[in-house]
Parts: structure tokens; C-alpha cells; sequence
């Protein structure tokens, strides 16, 4: 659909793909391209589940350095809004989005990633916040979206230190979550996504939702909004067959409604 991000649909799974020569840097374009392509596939009824994906090479080296180097802080204001924009718009897709890593997935590209509901990387990936090298820090979610992830001991030496880690690492410390052969990456995301396929759709997106939702507030707040959207499956017809399958022993077919 764009120069830099294109999207492809097939057996209801959605690839968002980057393809910008030679690293995937995430200058303004990309940016723009990526958060109209999120906003399609979340509104798209075809697309059940989401593959992110920067070719058999690279994943996102990161923002792009020279674009960046000549702005003021002036500049950056309005940038750093549209960068967050954009991958804020990747991880509000209400539907399973897996991050499929080859190569480098480096600080805006690493923070793409962490947008991601999960990460399959190859045994060759890096992945970091190399920000502070620059005299900068993370400025697309490194700070908050990491360290929620992985603990704010183990983000804070990644993100101090600017340190790369290789995939076993980044599977130990829950960084990632698959590690396979480089070749196989994509082929394993996509199984992954498979496996969402023909689901509740309405319940995943609510499921994630309450999950994303509730880690951003006390635990009172998040068991409220964990007791709206179940109460609101009720009123779905994905509900009524899934229950009644249940009761019938048979095997549910969803229709997304």
C-alpha cells in the first residue's frame, strides 16, 4: 500500500511488511506508511491475525540517524508524536500480532517489535536500545514498553548500556519468545498466526484489550475492566455458538460476530 510498508492478506492472516533499502530505517515515510497499514489490518474483517515482518535480512535497524541529526528540539516535538503515533497504532491492532525477527531489531526497530503480542526471533538476531551510544534515549516506547516486559532491572542494563543481545539471550530474559532457525522465521510466525485463526474474534480483541489495559493501572481497576468485556461477550454470537458447542461437544465454528 505504501513505498516502504506494504500489506498482504492471504488465509486470513495480514503481513505487514517493511521494505525500505538497506536496514529498514524508520524515518518519517515509514512511520506514516506503518500506521496507516495498522490502522487497515485492525479495521479489516478479513485479517484474523498479524504478522510483522522486514524480510529475510533485517527486521528495523532503528529511526533513521541522518534524518534525525539535523533536527532541533523544535523538530523532534512534532517527530517524536508521529513516531510514537505510529507504533502506538501497531500495538493497539486488536488482533495477535507476532513480530516475525531476522537479522537486527535495534532501537525504534526493537521498540516495533516490543508492539508485537509476540516475538519469534532467528538464532542470528540482535536485538537493543543502543540510544544512549547516541547521547539520546529510547523515544518509541523503549522506556515504558520494555521494561514491562522483561522487569526494570533487566531493561535498565539494556537501555544504560546500549548493549545488543543475541536470541538466546533475549529468549532467557523474555525479550523473545521463540528462537528457530533464521530461515524458518517467517514460516514460524505464520504458523503461529495460523493457529488464530477461525477464533472468537471478537473475544481475542477484548482479551487483549483487558490485558494491555489492566497493566497500565491498580489491580481494582483492571479486575473492573476484565468484568466489562466479559460481560460484554454476552451480547456476541461467537458466545452463544462457543457455549453451546461446549454443551453439545462439538466443535465450535465462530463467525465473528
Amino acid at each position: 500500500m505504501g513505498e516502504f510498508v506494504s500489506v498482504e492478506v492471504a488465509d486470513q492472516i495480514a503481513t505487514i511488511r517493511l521494505d525500505r533499502p538497506k536496514m529498514n530505517a524508520l524515518n518519517g515515510q515509514v512511520q506514516r506508511e506503518l500506521a496507516e497499514a495498522a490502522t487497515l489490518i485492525d479495521a479489516d474483517p478479513q485479517a484474523q491475525a498479524v504478522i510483522l515482518y522486514g524480510g529475510e535480512r533485517v527486521f528495523a535497524a532503528g529511526a533513521d540517524i541522518k534524518e534525525m541529526s539535523t533536527m532541533s528540539y523544535a523538530d523532534m516535538a512534532a517527530h517524536s508524536a508521529t513516531l510514537q503515533g505510529a507504533l502506538n497504532a501497531v500495538a493497539r491492532i486488536g488482533k495477535p500480532v507476532i513480530a516475525a525477527i531476522t537479522g537486527y531489531a535495534l532501537g525504534g526497530g526493537c521498540e516495533l517489535a516490543l508492539c508485537a503480542d509476540f516475538r519469534v526471533a532467528g538464532e542470528s538476531a540482535k536485538l537493543g536500545q543502543p540510544e544512549v551510544q547516541l547521547g539520546l534515549i529510547p523515544g518509541a516506547g523503549g522506556t515504558q514498553r520494555l521494561p514491562r516486559l522483561i522487569g526494570p532491572s533487566r531493561a535498565k542494563d539494556l537501555i544504560f548500556s546500549g548493549r545488543h543481545v543475541d536470541a538466546a539471550e533475549a529468549l532467557a530474559i523474555g525479550l523473545v519468545d521463540r528462537v528457530v532457525p533464521d530461515e524458518q522465521v517467517y514460516t514460524a510466525a505464520l504458523e503461529w498466526a495460523a493457529t488464530f485463526v477461525g477464533g472468537p474474534s471478537f473475544a481475542l480483541r477484548a482479551a487483549k484489550r483487558a490485558i494491555d489495559d489492566g497493566l497500565e493501572t491498580d489491580l481494582e481497576t483492571g479486575l473492573e475492566i476484565e468484568r466489562l468485556h466479559f460481560s460484554g461477550m454476552f451480547a456476541t454470537e461467537d458466545a452463544k455458538i462457543g457455549m453451546r458447542a461446549f454443551t453439545e461437544r462439538t466443535k465450535p465454528k465462530f463467525t465473528g460476530r
